[in-house]
């Protein structure tokens, strides 16, 4: 995984200011008992799993992006999880210049803006705290295949800046891709391998509709440690600032 000291200045700031907008989320869904699942999950009734929620989607017509939460059968699900998000772009809402790989199966969809990426997968506990960012194989979201570089591009695309169902809930998903976008690009590079070698060992079948391949990669996560290594890494880039040399200074006669 990338090293946060490895980042710029400008990466480490950007990742800086997305900490502070998904601790103000949380803080003000605090203040009431409430979560981002919550917020989700309020007003409809009996949880069922596999549902999306809220109905529908949460869908950004301006930037085109694209989440919901869902849960698994309690057996299905890894201990102390409660369900998790599935985040997308769509075309309209993609960089210049990107492709869906040219797979034998591909076939164009009937709306060009039906050709959708996932991102990534953000897994909650029971407390409605992100623990697990995961990718998953093509099959899982009926997804649109695109390159990991392709959907590394897309990812500071990826707004939903309006008010419904929740504007904390919407903040915060936007935020938390900007704030864990180091462990994002490299999970995405990892999926393409997993994908890759797994096709290489099952020659007999398509690896992108192999139902035994789910999730191609996947990492444990905790807010405050990340929040804590921006900030950590932040002081660094600002020693070494303060030691370079003073460049030169040029007077014209």
């Amino acid at each position: 995984m990338m090293e946060l000291s490895e980042l710029s200045r400008d990466e480490l700031q950007a990742m800086s200011e997305a900490a502070r907008e998904v601790r103000l989320c949380q803080r003000v869904l605090a203040k009431t008992g409430d979560t981002v699942v919550g917020e989700l999950l309020r007003g409809h009734g009996t949880l069922y799993e596999w549902r999306h929620y809220p109905p529908g989607d949460v869908y950004d017509a301006e930037y085109h992006a694209q989440y919901y939460y869902h849960c698994h059968p309690e057996d299905e699900r890894p201990d102390g999880e409660h369900g998790h998000f599935h985040t997308f772009l769509r075309p309209l809402g993609m960089p210049p210049g990107m492709e869906p790989v040219p797979l034998k199966d591909y076939e164009e969809p009937d709306n060009p803006n039906d050709a959708l990426s996932h991102l990534v997968g953000i897994a909650m506990d029971v407390a409605g705290q992100p623990v697990r960012l995961f990718t998953t194989n093509r099959w899982v979201t009926g997804e649109t295949w695109y390159g990991a570089e392709d959907v590394i591009r897309m990812l500071d695309s990826f707004t939903v800046d309006h008010a419904r169902p929740s504007w904390p809930a919407n903040r915060w998903i936007t935020a938390m891709l900007r704030l864990f976008r180091p462990q994002i690009i490299s999970l995405l590079h990892e999926r393409d391998r997993t994908v890759a070698a797994w096709s290489h060992r099952h020659t007999d079948g398509w690896v992108y509709e192999d139902r035994s391949l789910e999730v191609t990669s996947q990492i444990l996560i905790s807010v405050e440690e990340q929040i804590a290594a921006v900030d950590h890494a932040l002081r660094g880039v600002r020693r070494r600032s303060s030691v370079l040399p003073e460049p030169p200074r040029f007077v014209t006669p």
